[in-house]
């Protein structure tokens, strides 16, 4: 099985045949919501909306060691995340799907590691966030499709539930980044943690604060995340048709030699 976790304006995916809706119950309290078991292009997949099937978990309060706990106990080892980005250069204007290489982490507050308590030390290699054999089936899968992706960018996730200001874009501009967006951190930490493979998929929703001079609506969000849905669905169903039936990556055994 593979897991897709879906952002805003993905809070379901009717192409699923829904066998199974299953709560998990987690050592760290409730996942975003029940995680929908079903075959998805012949194969089996478990899906998850990350804010609420309704969308009423802001970003800043999901609970993401939840969300990652469930998928692995549900036997998941590969995760596709899907989310709505705001571009930050002229490349990345609204409409593009970017498969992010690198992330930026501007987040606070959260709660991003699973060892925590006394349950050990752990430091995992986050040299490379997203798995670079799952990213590479969703780059091959987009080629077969005809679908045009950004093959690589960098992601810089912001706290929220604010948008950002004009002056925080330029900054992150000169920092190198390509998109924002509030989820991928510690979303991409904790799968490492979990040694699952890990990949994004970044909707560019609209240019990001101060780039265009005009004002920036949550409409617009969901509005062009609709407008790729098609695309989206597409690409996934295509991916799984890359996959290797065994991980030769590196996430499998990412916890090797982390703990102090």
């Amino acid at each position: 099985m593979i897991g897709i976790i879906g952002g805003s304006g993905l809070y379901e995916m009717k192409e699923v045949a829904v066998r199974e809706m299953k709560k998990i119950l987690t050592p760290f309290g409730d996942p975003s919501d029940a995680y929908v078991i079903g075959d998805f292009s012949d194969n089996r997949v478990v899906f998850l909306p990350r804010h609420g099937s309704r969308h009423t978990v802001q970003p800043h309060r999901i609970n993401y060691r939840a969300n990652i706990w469930g998928f692995k106990e549900l036997g998941i080892d590969r995760l596709i995340s899907v989310g709505a980005t705001g571009g930050i250069h002229a490349g990345m204007s609204p409409g593009a799907i970017v498969v992010p290489d690198q992330i930026i982490d501007m987040t606070h507050g959260r709660d991003t590691t699973f060892y925590d308590r006394e349950n050990g030390v752990v430091h995992i290699d986050l040299t490379e966030p997203y798995c670079s054999e799952l990213r590479e089936c969703l780059i091959e899968a987009g080629n077969t499709a005809e679908i045009e992706l950004k093959k690589s960018g960098t992601y810089i996730c912001t706290n929220g539930p604010r948008l950002e200001t004009g002056a925080e874009i330029q900054v992150y501009s000169q920092m190198g980044a390509d998109v924002v967006g509030m989820t991928a951190m510690p979303e991409a930490a904790l799968a490492r943690e979990a040694e699952l493979c890990y990949a994004g998929i970044s909707v560019v929703t609209n240019y990001a604060a101060g780039i265009t001079g005009k004002k920036l609506t949550a409409t617009e969000v969901v509005d062009m995340m609709s407008k790729t849905a098609v695309l989206l669905k597409r690409l996934l169903a295509e991916t799984l048709k890359f996959l290797p039936p065994e991980r030769s990556c590196s996430c499998k055994e990412a916890m090797r030699n982390a703990r102090v």
